[in-house]
């Protein structure tokens, strides 16, 4: 009764379980709400699948006599791994703090992807001691991902493994790795580098990670199995409730992987693959029982084997993937694309993939790379996007935001995993605009020879009815409406010197829209003046000056009739 009660329990706790205890068949296939990128940051490789213990943990490990507290020792995570961790959702929190990341969320990805870096094996900057490498993506019981970095990162030429503590497969890691110890490398094997870039992968799309739906796709696009989504949730969760630093290479590794691998400690000279057995660790089998046919007591014999012991083994021919088929990319209808400093993009990039005969090819990935001396990048602050192909072949790219640098920007397609001519687009990023402007109050502006002018000129900048922050204007006092060029008297600025200028350029509107000029000042010419405010965009003002005698308050007694 016992084992019974404890094996239900075991059960509504695993991975998978809906609301009502249930597993359902939907909550074993990827869901359609994850990220439209190239499907999970890991391929969706293997992963650990132990549950956290069922007890919450400690908040600190137990130095007291006695036995030490259940889920403890879980609880626990390496020191040096523990910092990484705490240190890029304090770079997250200056860079990206919409994202609002949890360090517990890398934690629990930390700890279902690699056991917490093989329970923090780890030297002092962070590296791992022998490479994590996840299994071949080779279509067999896996994803088919051929090689896509010549076997840079998991030295496989021939096809992407899952790389490091974070399990980045190649392809992902060459846009989201970061340098986060400052030591000039992106390393996927380095704790510090792969938990930054994890959090960058979370925190892209403009996902707020305080909100669960949110929190749910970006976990998805992770690795793309609701399995995978409810259980590191309840690591997640588990974290929250209390955690503790361990000394490295003490933490608690895992036994149980999602493709049933068994799991033991990595040997220390070869490369790791995440719940594979060490060499020499493997537990043998027991053999099978032979079988009694009809009850008697003699085993069938085994069936001699179809291929001779020496003959070589042929392996099965592989079907090309949609990848192989590819020949070329189309630009699939791409509008012009242009915006303004600062501003979204209202169009995106849509290419197709086309066999050679034309034909479109679904569920390609297809990586769209911002390239040269830009601030411009995808929504989310990202510099590169991968997008799969849909049924009609066509792949779009997301929202460009502009930056502050005018002029072309250059975005090139290309397929993921295929040698093929790149497909580069032009986006223009023109300077901020404004098409009206208007004064913020109505006061006269007048002042009396060598004097100056009480109220400063102010004016709003406006474009289709919206604020024009950051416009670039200039201010001249003209000659006439006819006539702008510059007038050498009447009003007029002062520069740093106190000297008088007549033009000021370099100005720009503020984020309200607005624009206060310096203080204006007379000379002893009386007379109506004009002070001309342009913006680029086309926007025109003209505000009217005034310079004249003060005005006595009562005719002189003296003066006759003729006066």
């Amino acid at each position: 009764m016992a084992a019974v009660a404890v094996a239900a329990l075991s059960a509504s706790q695993a991975p998978g379980v809906n609301d009502h205890g249930r597993q359902t068949a939907a909550d074993a296939t990827p869901s359609p709400d994850a990220s439209a990128s190239d499907g999970s940051a890991t391929g969706n490789s293997p992963y650990y699948t132990d549950l956290p213990p069922l007890n919450s943990p400690s908040p600190s490990p137990s130095t007291g006599p006695g036995p030490t507290p259940s889920g403890t020792s879980e609880a626990g995570i390496p020191a040096t791994v523990l910092d990484a961790y705490k240190k890029a959702e304090a770079a997250l929190r200056d860079s990206k703090p919409g994202c609002n990341l949890p360090w517990q969320l890398l934690a629990a990805i930390g700890r279902v992807e690699s056991g917490q870096a093989r329970g923090g094996r780890v030297n002092a900057e962070g590296t791992t001691i022998s490479p994590i490498l996840g299994p071949q993506l080779d279509g067999n019981g896996f994803a088919l991902i051929k090689d896509t970095d010549n076997g840079a990162y998991d030295g496989n030429s021939t096809y992407d493994q899952a790389v490091g503590p974070m399990q980045f497969i190649p392809s992902t890691w060459a846009w989201a790795g970061r340098d986060a110890n400052g030591d000039g490398k992106k390393d996927p094997n380095n704790i510090y580098d792969a938990a930054l870039a994890a959090g960058h992968y979370l925190c892209r799309n403009n996902w707020d990670l305080s909100d669960q739906d949110d929190l749910d796709r970006a976990i998805l696009s992770y690795n793309n199995s609701r399995e995978y989504l409810n259980l590191v949730m309840r690591w997640l969760d588990y974290y929250r409730k209390g955690t503790h630093e361990v000394p490295d290479g003490t933490g608690t590794l895992p036994d149980n992987r999602s493709d049933d691998g068994a799991g033991t400690s990595p040997s220390p000279s070869t490369p790791s693959t995440p719940g594979a057995p060490a060499a020499g660790g493997s537990k043998p089998k027991p053999s099978p029982r032979p079988e009694k046919p009809g009850g008697g007591g003699t085993t069938t014999p085994p069936k001699p084997p179809t291929t001779p012991p020496d003959s070589p083994s042929t392996p099965p021919p592989t079907s090309p993937t949609p990848t192989d088929t590819v020949h070329h990319l189309e630009d699939a209808g791409t509008a012009r694309l242009t915006a303004m400093a600062g501003d979204a993009f209202a169009k995106r990039i849509s290419t197709r993939a086309e066999t050679k005969a034309g034909k479109a090819v679904a569920k390609v990935r297809i990586r769209f790379t911002i390239v040269g001396e830009t601030d411009t990048t995808f929504a989310g602050g990202e510099s590169v996007a991968t997008v799969a192909t849909n049924s009609s072949g066509v792949a779009v790219a997301p929202a460009l935001q502009a930056g502050e640098k005018t002029g072309d920007v250059t975005v090139r397609a290309t397929v993921v995993g295929r040698t093929v001519a790149g497909l580069d687009y032009t986006a223009t990023v023109t300077e901020r605009a404004a098409d009206t402007l208007a004064r913020t109050g109505d006061a006269a502006l007048t002042c009396t020879p060598g004097g100056e002018f009480a109220n400063q000129v102010e004016v709003k900048a406006t474009y289709k009815g919206a604020v024009a922050d950051g416009v670039a204007a200039t201010a001249t006092l003209i000659k006439s409406a006819d006539d702008p060029t510059v007038n050498d008297k009447g009003p007029y600025f002062k520069d740093a010197d106190g000297k008088a200028v007549r033009t000021l350029t370099g100005l720009k509107t503020d984020a309200k829209g607005l624009l206060k000029l310096p203080k204006l000042y007379a000379d002893d010419t009386t007379g109506t003046f004009l002070l001309r405010v342009n913006t680029e965009g086309g926007a025109t003002l003209t505000v009217e000056l005034t310079v004249a005698a003060a005005e006595t308050s009562s005719p002189s007694p003296s003066a006759g009739p003729s006066a």
